[in-house]
């Protein structure tokens, strides 16, 4: 099986799932539950930074931080592939 990186928001608010390098957003309300699911073989190493609201991963391919992977989806607790922008408010402010 494939590394995953399983996020779930259990707090009351909005949490804004950031990718790196591409920064693609996936909005999360409270009790969502996404994957982070890199595509293809690689051994993958997650990189995760966590500020209010924000939650912002790296996919690193064999742990080298020099070796980003940049083909991955985020899914929901269905399977189902979310798009960016998911669930963006409208005032998001341009993240």
């Amino acid at each position: 099986m494939k590394n995953r990186l399983p996020v779930e928001n259990a707090g009351d608010t909005d949490v804004c799932l950031f990718i790196e390098p591409y920064g693609e957003d996936f909005w999360m309300k409270p009790a969502d539950a996404f994957e982070v699911v890199p595509m293809g073989d690689a051994n993958v190493q997650f990189s995760v930074v966590i500020a209010t609201g924000l939650i912002t991963v790296w996919l690193y391919e064999d742990g080298d931080p020099y070796n980003m992977l940049l083909d991955y989806e985020v899914v929901d607790a269905n399977g189902k592939k979310l798009e960016c922008g998911h669930q963006r408010p409208g005032d998001s402010g341009g993240i």
